[in-house]
This record gives structure tokens, C-alpha cells and sequence, in this order.
């Protein structure tokens, strides 16, 4: 006798037991449904496993918080804007280069002040202007170094080195005492270029010196002379432009020091 397996299940109750192991209101029809909370219309889920219908509109929406892509530029390159109206750069130009000063006076060059200067150097007795004596030019003082050396060279002597390092140290140390001397205080410029442009006589000395010979009685007599006209000039117009009243002495002693190492690169 052959027992088929229906029979058997039958038999042991195992049909009933499947039947009551779990009770759900699930049914495989409704797999056809939309799961997941999703609501989408637009894809159809009817379709058998592997057969998706790709010519339906996916139906996808940016979300919020994504930047919406930008419009694309419609004008035109290398054009500007109607808006913008620039001013004619004829007119611009003209109005900026009227207004500049000249180019010798943004370098501080005035020859008049030059002349005057010069006059009052030469002109030991001649009332010094404080005003223009205070100015920094250095135009001026380093065209009388230049002829100082040149007028040495003529002689057979190249001493560019030993004027303009004199020079240099002498300023500094006039520049240190003036200040220790006077109440308002004076700039290593002005006391370069008071100490410069009487340098002049001592061109005068060193021109002498390309004549004749300077060690002799009359080149010691020249030489002093020169020494007294160079340190008295520079006394006078540091006096005037200080306000060192009574002072003129005191000033001048140093400044003859500085000249006669001057005299002394002329004489030997």
C-alpha cells in the first residue's frame, strides 16, 4: 500500500498546523501596490520583474535647499553694458597733468634759491634769510663737491674719496653739536646743505692751486683767508637760520676745523 504525500500531511495535521502557525491580512495581491511610502504615479509598478517601462517621465522635482542652475548670457563679449559710460580719457589725462607741479620743484631743485644761496656764501657780509637757508638742498652742495674734486684732479691729486667722506663725517658731527646747541633742534639736511654750499671758496683755493703752488708764504696767507671766509659764512647763515643769537663764535670754530682739512687736501 503506497502513501502518497498529500495523504501524509493529511495524516499527521500538518496542513493545520500551517494554517493557524501565523494569522496576517497580507496576500501576495498586494504586492502589486506601492510600497515604501512612496506615491509616485507617474512609474508604473504593474510590470513583470525585469520588464520596466523606461519611456515613462521619471518625474523627479529638485528639492529646496539645491541651487537652481543659471540662466545662460545672452550679451554680447568684449562689450560693456549701456549702463557704463566712460569718461574721455583725453579730458582725465589733461586734468591730472595740469594739476601736478613741475618736476624740479617734486625734486626740490629751485635754482633761485641755488643763486641766492650762492650769493650769500660769497657775499660773507650779506644778511643771511633764514627762511631759504633752512631749506634741505642738496643740489647745490654736491655740484661744489664735484668741483672741489675736479679742480684737485687738475693738480694731479684723485681725492673724490676724501671729499665726499670728510664731507660726510663733518656733517654728522656738525649736525650732532648744532643740535646739542640750539633749542629748536636742525635736520641733517640743512646742515649738509648750509655746509656744502660754503665749500665754494675752497673751490677758489684748489683752483689757485692748478696756477702756482700753494706751500709757500703767500699759499699759507691765501689758504687761512679761504679757512676764515668758508667757516665765517657758514656761522652766519646757521646763526640766521637757528635762531642762535650770540652764538656766531662758538659756531664758527668748529666749522673752520672741517674747513681746514679741506685746505690741507688742497695745499699738500
Amino acid at each position: 500500500m503506497t502513501l502518497t504525500v498529500t495523504e501524509l500531511l493529511a495524516m499527521s495535521g500538518f496542513d493545520k498546523l500551517d494554517a493557524d502557525f501565523y494569522q496576517s491580512s497580507f496576500s501576495v495581491d498586494d504586492q502589486n501596490q506601492g510600497g515604501g511610502g512612496y506615491s509616485n504615479t507617474d512609474v508604473q509598478y504593474s510590470n513583470p520583474y525585469g520588464q520596466y517601462d523606461y519611456s515613462q517621465p521619471m518625474g523627479y522635482s529638485a528639492a529646496p535647499g539645491i541651487m537652481q542652475p543659471q540662466q545662460p548670457y545672452t550679451g554680447q563679449i568684449f562689450q560693456p553694458t549701456p549702463a557704463f559710460t566712460p569718461a574721455s580719457t583725453q579730458s582725465m589725462y589733461s586734468s591730472s597733468f595740469e594739476d601736478e607741479p613741475p618736476l624740479l620743484e617734486e625734486l626740490g631743485i629751485n635754482f633761485d634759491h641755488i643763486w641766492q644761496k650762492t650769493l650769500t656764501v660769497l657775499h660773507p657780509l650779506k644778511a643771511a634769510d633764514g627762511s631759504i637757508m633752512n631749506e634741505t638742498d642738496l643740489a647745490g652742495p654736491m655740484v661744489f663737491c664735484l668741483a672741489f674734486g675736479a679742480t684737485l684732479l687738475f693738480t694731479g691729486k684723485i681725492q673724490f674719496g676724501y671729499v665726499y667722506g670728510i664731507s660726510a663725517i663733518g656733517c654728522l658731527g656738525m649736525y650732532c653739536l648744532l643740535n646739542l646747541m640750539s633749542m629748536t633742534g636742525v635736520s641733517f639736511g640743512c646742515v649738509a646743505s648750509v655746509l656744502g654750499y660754503c665749500l665754494l671758496p675752497m673751490i677758489i683755493l684748489s683752483s689757485f692751486g692748478v696756477l702756482f703752488s700753494l706751500q709757500g708764504m703767500l699759499g699759507i696767507i691765501l689758504t687761512a683767508a679761504i679757512i676764515g671766509w668758508c667757516s665765517f659764512s657758514a656761522s652766519k647763515i646757521i646763526i640766521s637760520a637757528l635762531a642762535m643769537d650770540g652764538q656766531q663764535l662758538l659756531v664758527a670754530y668748529p666749522c673752520a676745523l672741517l674747513y681746514g682739512v679741506f685746505a690741507l687736501i688742497s695745499v699738500f
